[in-house]
C-alpha cells in the first residue's frame, strides 16, 4: 500500500516554502556566487547568534563537521574517543578518520543519550575526548559528562546533528562544548536540499583552523597553510538554509506539540513512549517509542500507510564496518536490549491532528494484535511456529 502518512513530510515544508526559496536560488544563481560566497558567511553569522556562539564554521556534511573538529582539536592515532553505542555510523566514522578508536559505552535507558554512570570506567591514559550524542534531538546529560571532562581533562565535542534549537538547563546544544557538529540533511530539523553541516564553537583558534582545512587549507587563494580538504558548504545550500532558519522556532514548536499529542493518545498503551528530563527543552527531532513485537508492529502501520521506521535498526559494534575497530569497556545491555524495541512513528511540523490520530489508532490496534496473537491458545489450524504470517 502506498504511504499516506510519510515518517518525513518534507514535501509539505517545501510547498509552504516556495516562493522564498526560489527567491533565494535565483538570487545567487543571479550573482554567480556559487563557492563561499555572501549567502555562507550570512547564515554562518546568523546560525552562530541562533545558537549563542562565536563561531559557524559551515562545511560539507555532518560527517566532516564531527571529523573536522576532533582534527582541529589535535584528536589523531592512538587516542581514544568515548561516544555512545546507539547512534548513527557518523559519529564513529568521524572518530575512525581521525586515526582514533572509538570506544563505545552504553545509553541511558530514560533518555537514549550517552549515560554519564558508563563514563568512568571507560576512561584509560588514552583517552582524549568524550562525544555525547543529542540523540533525536534530547539533550545529553551535559552538566554529568561534562564534569567527569573537566576531572580527567577530557574534551567535550558535542554531536548535534539532530539537536537544532534544543536547550539544556536554557542553553542552546551547539554551546556546551569545546565545539559542535551539525547536519543539515534535508531530513533535519533544519535540513538543506543536499548534504550540508557546520561547526560551532566559541573558540577563536579552532574556528580558524576549521576555515582553512574546510577549503584545501586556505584562506588566501593558492596559498595553503595546513593540510585541509575540500568540505565547503555551498552557497545555494547556505542560502536555502537562511530561509528555513527563519521558520525553525516555530517548527520546533510544532514538533512538540504532535509529541504532547502521541503522550495524550498513547499514555496507557503497551509501548515506552519518550520522556524529556525537567532541565531539557527537546526538539523531537524522531519520536521513538520502545515496543513488544517491533517488527510484527511495524510491518502492520506500514500496510496501512503509515511511513513508520527505525532508527538504527544495528547500533555501532554490530556493524561490519565498525565492529573490530571499536573498544567496548563494559557490556552494552541498555543498547543491546533496546536495538530490537526501537520504533519511529511519523513526526513533523506539517503534520495535521488528524494524522497523528490516525497513526496512534493504529499503532493501538497493531499492539493490542500482537498482544493477542501471542497469548491465544493453539488450534487445529493454527500456523506452526516459525512460519511467516500472511
Amino acid at each position: 500500500m502506498p504511504t499516506k502518512i510519510p515518517l518525513v513530510n518534507l514535501a509539505a515544508q517545501h510547498e509552504a516554502l516556495a516562493v522564498e526559496i526560489h527567491a533565494a536560488i535565483d538570487s545567487v544563481i543571479a550573482r554567480n556566487d556559487f563557492i563561499l560566497g555572501d549567502e555562507v558567511a550570512a547564515f554562518e553569522a546568523e546560525f552562530a547568534a541562533y545558537c549563542g556562539a562565536r563561531h559557524c564554521i559551515g562545511v560539507g556534511n555532518g560527517l566532516d563537521a564531527l571529523t573536522l573538529s576532533m582534527k582541529g582539536l589535535g584528536i589523531g592515532p592512538g587516542d581514544e574517543v568515548i561516544t555512545a553505542a546507539n547512534t548513527f555510523a557518523a559519529t564513529a566514522l568521524a572518530i575512525l578518520q581521525t586515526g582514533a578508536i572509538p570506544v563505545l559505552v552504553d545509553h541511558d535507558p530514560e533518555t537514549c543519550t550517552l549515560d554519564p554512570r558508563k563514563l568512568s570506567a571507560a576512561i584509560t591514559s588514552r583517552t582524549r575526548a568524550i562525544v555525547p550524542v543529542h540523540l533525536y534531538g534530547h539533550p545529553a546529560d551535559m552538566n554529568a559528562i561534562s564534569a567527569i571532562a573537566v576531572e580527567h581533562n577530557l574534551l567535550v565535542i558535542e554531536d548535534a546533528a539532530q539537536a537544532h534549537g534544543a536547550r539544556y538547563r536554557g542553553r542552546r546544544c551547539g554551546t556546551l562544548g569545546r565545539a559542535a557538529a551539525f547536519s543539515f540533511y534535508p531530513g533535519k530539523n533544519l535540513g538543506a536540499m543536499g548534504d550540508a553541516g557546520a561547526i560551532v564553537t566559541d573558540d577563536d583558534d579552532l574556528a580558524q583552523w576549521l576555515r582553512a582545512a574546510r577549503n584545501y587549507g586556505s584562506t588566501v587563494k593558492y596559498r595553503h597553510v595546513v593540510r585541509g580538504l575540500n568540505s565547503r558548504l555551498d552557497t545555494l545550500q547556505a542560502a536555502v538554509l537562511r530561509v528555513k532558519l527563519r521558520h525553525l522556532e516555530e517548527w520546533n514548536q510544532a514538533r512538540r506539540g504532535v509529541a504532547r499529542r502521541y503522550q495524550e493518545l498513547l499514555g496507557s498503551c503497551a509501548a515506552a513512549l519518550p520522556t524529556a528530563r525537567a532541565e531539557v527543552e527537546p526538539v523531537y527531532h524522531l519520536y521513538v517509542i520502545r515496543c513488544p513485537h517491533r517488527d510484527a508492529v511495524l510491518a502492520q502501520l506500514q500496510q496501512q500507510g503509515i511511513g513508520a521506521g527505525i532508527h538504527y535498526p544495528l547500533p555501532i559494534h554490530r556493524q561490519a564496518a565498525f565492529g573490530r575497530g571499536c573498544m567496548i569497556p563494559q557490556p552494552l545491555t541498555v543498547t543491546e536490549t533496546f536495538a530490537d524495541q526501537l520504533l519511529s512513528l511519523p513526526i513533523g511540523p506539517y503534520m495535521p491532528d488528524e494524522h497523528v490520530q490516525e497513526v496512534a489508532l493504529a499503532l493501538l490496534a497493531a499492539l493490542h494484535s500482537e498482544v493477542a496473537d501471542r497469548t491465544s491458545p493453539p488450534h487445529a489450524a493454527s500456523v506452526p511456529d516459525g512460519t511467516a504470517r500472511m
